[in-house]
């Protein structure tokens, strides 16, 4: 979700069609983790009329990319170890 973010700021209902190009998820697990990562302050809202009506875009904080890096940093970190273990080139 922070990923997407980086790149653009999006409503619910298309997050929630973004990640599910990646990964099976579905609207209601979706909200919690939006909700969790605004608690974090990984994230924040803001509310755009559309048609009439108003939607809720997320758009990722400053505090969000750092944890984005330092889940990438992670991730490179993990990979390389899988790769020494199975004999893998990184």
């Amino acid at each position: 979700v922070l990923a997407l973010l980086s790149k653009e700021d999006y409503y619910g209902y298309t997050l929630t069609q973004r990640v599910q190009e990646f990964s099976p998820v579905s609207e209601s697990t979706m909200y919690p983790v939006l909700r969790r990562l605004k608690k974090e302050n990984w994230l924040e809202t803001y509310d755009e009329a559309y048609q009439g009506r108003n939607r809720r875009y997320y758009k990722i904080t400053d505090a969000g990319l750092d944890r984005l890096i330092e889940i990438k940093n992670d991730w490179h970190e993990y990979k390389e170890t899988l790769d020494n273990v199975l004999g893998g080139e990184g």
